[in-house]
């Protein structure tokens, strides 16, 4: 069993049911969209989410134990998800295809990975797209309520502007906050926020 399938497979939702608070702070940011991809989406909490919203979301994660709880999650919430299970490095990011790419705390991929990542997501967006990503600052290793534990994994501002540099960004903020998001996020947290838009 790989390690997010041994973490999803528990009755309860690791990071809790509710969306991620800074992707549900930013819903007023989805009115006129239709699709979204959600990245890593795990156990679905903010796909589910993105579809109460109304758009058409695709949910992409390596775990199908994690994703069946997603499809679980949406019925319950009585939206329609799509979800496909994949291995993140491999996805093609297939070109200008989503209005919304949710990235919520992605930080299981290595530098090089994440690279690709993220040039994947700006490829996949459609022309004035919207990317809504949120992670850890280097200061969570001292916080240890979450997330990774390489340094290198982490996300500085410095970092996300050169990343995506080809979008234009409409906020970017770092700040401390206590998260209470389901077992596995829950504490005093360091937080960096991104919401770009892919120009045209």
């Amino acid at each position: 069993m790989s390690f997010w399938d041994e973490r999803y497979s528990r009755d309860d939702y690791i990071f809790g049911e509710a969306p991620n608070a800074f992707l549900a702070a930013n819903g007023h940011r989805l009115a006129g969209y239709r699709s979204a991809l959600s990245v890593a989406d795990g156990e679905g909490r903010n796909g589910v989410f993105l579809a109460e919203q109304g758009l058409d979301v695709l949910a992409v994660d390596a775990s199908p134990i994690g994703l069946s709880k997603a499809d679980r999650l949406a019925a319950k919430r009585n939206v329609s998800l799509r979800t496909q299970c994949l291995d993140i490095a491999a996805y093609d990011w297939p070109e200008a295809r989503f209005d919304v790419v949710a990235a919520i705390f992605i930080q299981f991929a290595p530098p090089v990975m994440r690279e690709a990542m993220f040039a994947g997501m700006v490829r996949t967006l459609k022309p004035g797209g919207l990317l809504l990503l949120e992670g850890y600052r280097p200061e969570q290793l001292s916080y240890g309520t979450g997330g990774p534990s390489q340094l290198e994994n982490l996300y500085t501002e410095e970092l996300l502007q050169q990343a995506f540099g080809a979008l234009e960004i409409l906020a970017l903020e770092s700040y401390d906050a206590e998260l209470s998001e389901g077992a596995a996020h829950a504490g005093q947290s360091a937080l960096i926020d991104l919401v770009a838009r892919k120009p045209g």
